[in-house]
């Protein structure tokens, strides 16, 4: 840790929305401790993508913690007997994955704990998103308040933990036009839902129309690699 700056824990899934958290996280002069999950995801080209972006922007130490999801079911990104969809349908969709969030959260707070850390920083959004109820700023709020009643710390009186969402209001177009202001390489990041092993995105799903969207309302050129034959959105 650099001396006299104050450590955070940043979830980076390798996507669009936490490399930019990781780079605000980063400009307000924190020693970034990165976290990814293997959740039994389908979209593992992601963790590879994490791995390359903490080293390339100098993350204080990296760490894959490795968690069953898959076990819950119900959610097209952890089970192979749903299929993503390709289109955007009503309600929820059934990309969402039961309680994720909330079990990541919970790991950082641990993992927070541990090194001494106060500051947690997520990069969920609530306007281009998907609709998943684990987005949105009342569940954000509602977290960091559990923090400060479940963690020794907190209790104890010698620090209090706040969770950082700083892209939970932004379009994804101004997420893109904030991460290239601070330097941030979009072509290291996966987004896809059901990216190939070599991180090249399919161009139906709803990671990837709303990466495309972003891309094209901000001006800037989209650096997203496809798989052969797909035409981007």
């Amino acid at each position: 840790m650099s001396e006299g700056r104050s450590k955070a824990v940043v979830l980076l899934s390798g996507g669009l929305d936490s490399v930019t958290t990781l780079a605000i996280a980063r400009e307000q002069g924190f020693d970034c401790h990165t976290v990814s999950f293997d959740y039994g995801q389908r979209h593992t080209a992601e963790l590879s993508a994490s791995m390359d972006i903490a080293r390339a922007m100098g993350s204080a130490e990296h760490r894959i913690m490795r968690l069953g999801l898959g076990a819950l079911g119900g959610s097209a990104l952890t089970d192979d007997s749903i299929d993503v969809p390709d289109q955007p349908g009503e309600g929820i969709p059934v990309t969402y994955v039961p309680a994720r969030n909330t079990i990541f959260l919970s790991m950082a707070l641990g993992y927070a704990e541990v090194i001494g850390s106060f500051d947690i920083f997520v990069g969920v959004n609530a306007v281009d998103y998907s609709g998943y109820p684990d987005c949105r700023p009342e569940y954000i709020a509602a977290f960091e308040n559990m923090a400060n009643l479940a963690t020794r710390a907190a209790v104890e009186g010698t620090g209090r933990y706040t969770i950082h969402a700083p892209l939970i209001q932004w379009s994804k177009a101004e997420i893109i036009r904030r991460g290239i202001e601070l330097g941030v390489d979009y072509g290291q990041t996966v987004s896809c839902y059901q990216a190939d092993h070599h991180g090249r995105a399919c161009g139906r799903c709803d990671a990837c129309r709303f990466r495309a969207q972003g891309f094209r309302e901000a001006g800037v050129p989209d650096p997203t690699r496809y798989q052969d034959g797909v035409t981007p959105p």
